[in-house]
């Protein structure tokens, strides 16, 4: 029987797409074991899927299987991962951009919460700003200097000082906000003084380093100061226009999903134009495709029951298909042989103290001054030093950028797993079952009991966060 033309084996579109298939079924059967045994050990599923890609890559699979690695990922595939991993994304920021509640209070008072008991909006306004500022500053300034003591033996010599080390800085003071949800909702402390609070300020933080990237990014790219001037002036009336002129366009669309709480395709056809549009203009100028996607969704309407249909209809695309390949995409550029010896030792002990440090004790000390228990303080500190998936979308668009060398790359992702897994262990360290049952608010309904049983039942998309 003659070969129909498109099923020819020497046609390269054939062959191509069946190199892409195979890359994507080992990324994925890999992401779920890893994630599986995560959650087995009482990690977030995002660490096993952040360490499967590390384990596809040159690290391990090309050390014992070279000959298996090259054929899984060889050269024509990676620019096909690339733009897959670059489209989920920017459909993930969208997706986290379109999660923050812009109207979170940080809640009425509660046990374990003394400094907020009938508080004003004003003082619980000056409480967020506290908590935001110190988590993001101390690790800014140390990983500031960090960077400017290391320039010399880790930089591009393309790079100056002052970028090189504002961006690790930038990088070393960026929050999980999608995973701290996560675990927050969980163990039932949303609803909690503790539990808005932080949250709250967590999406600050990365607002503040997302739009910090981008005028890094804007400076950089540009071919002289005016180049940078026009892409970050593009990208100041960018976001003017999609949170106050698309926003509103966008309103009575969200009114209609909120009042049937589902999508129809025409709805999706919208929401989907509007984020692969911003994604695309700030490529186009010089920033990259996720702050486009972030701003998208900070743009979208704010009903609870919007977000709510979005995450439900989007979430699980994008963070079982999308999101693996992004991890896989970082592995096969992590070489942690390269983190060998005692100078890139000495380096990587230097970012993970200056990171670690910052948002720890920062944390922890501001909740301390607002009136909280040590307790409280040290089980926010460890939840905010926690950096997921964040910190890999900020390295990668550095090392595409060419910001960044290959061997800061490496560094920055172990200091991301190593910051990750170690944020639940501080968590349960400082607040045991027994007094955090203490701080499930009615609310919660779930009082006096952590939802960590539920997690399983539970479990949504929001583990790639």
């Amino acid at each position: 029987m003659r070969h129909l033309a498109f099923y020819s084996p020497s046609d390269p579109n054939l062959e191509l797409t069946l190199k892409v298939l195979l890359a994507i079924l080992g990324i994925l059967a890999a992401s779920a074991i890893c994630g599986k045994i995560a959650l087995m050990v009482k990690q977030p599923r995002v660490l096993g899927e952040m360490v499967a890609g590390v384990l596809l890559g040159p690290t391990l699979l090309g050390v014992l299987l070279p000959g298996v690695q090259k054929s899984l990922f060889p050269a024509d595939v990676k620019p096909v991962l690339y733009v897959l991993s670059t489209i989920g994304l920017t459909l993930y920021m969208f997706l986290v951009g379109a999660g923050i509640d812009h109207g979170k209070k940080s809640g009425k008072s509660g046990k374990g919460a003394k400094g907020t008991g009938g508080e004003g909006a004003e003082r619980q306004g000056r409480h967020v700003i506290l908590l935001a500022v110190s988590g993001i500053i101390p690790s800014l300034v140390l990983g500031v200097g960090v960077g400017l003591l290391w320039y010399s033996q880790l930089s591009r010599r393309d790079v100056s000082r002052m970028e090189f080390a504002l961006f690790l800085g930038g990088a070393l003071s960026l929050t999980a906000f999608p995973m701290l949800a996560r675990i927050l909702y969980e163990r039932g402390l949303e609803n909690s003084p503790l539990g808005r609070l932080t949250l709250v300020a967590a999406s600050v933080d990365d607002v503040v380093a997302w739009c910090f990237l981008a005028v890094l990014s804007a400076v950089h790219a540009g071919s002289g100061p005016m180049s940078a001037l026009q892409s970050i002036l593009l990208a100041v009336v960018f976001t003017g226009v999609m949170l106050f002129g698309v926003a509103r366009l966008l309103r009575p669309l969200g009114a209609r999903v909120a009042q049937t709480k589902s999508f129809t395709t025409g709805q999706m056809y919208v929401v989907a134009f509007v984020v692969l549009g911003a994604g695309w203009f700030t490529d186009r100028i010089g920033i990259y495709s996720v702050f486009g996607g972030f701003i998208a969704g900070l743009a979208m309407p704010r009903d609870a029951a919007f977000r709510e249909a979005l995450h439900g209809r989007m979430m699980d695309f994008v963070s079982v298909f999308l999101l693996p390949i992004f991890f896989a995409f970082s592995g096969l550029n992590t070489k942690l042989n390269s983190v060998a010896g005692a100078t890139m030792l000495l380096a990587f002990g230097m970012f993970l103290a200056a990171g670690f440090i910052g948002k720890y004790v920062g944390c922890g000390l501001a909740m301390r001054t607002m009136g909280f228990s040590w307790r409280e303080s040290w089980a926010v500190g460890g939840l905010m030093n926690a950096r997921g998936l964040m910190i890999l979308i900020f390295i990668n668009i550095g090392l595409s950028q060419r910001i960044i060398s290959q061997e800061v790359f490496s560094i920055l992702v172990l200091v991301a797993v190593v910051t990750t897994a170690g944020a639940m262990p501080l968590y349960r360290w400082a607040l045991p079952q027994s007094i955090e049952g203490r701080l499930v608010t009615g609310a919660s309904g779930a009082a006096g009991k952590s939802r960590e049983d539920q997690a399983g039942q539970r479990e949504m998309a929001a583990d790639a966060s």
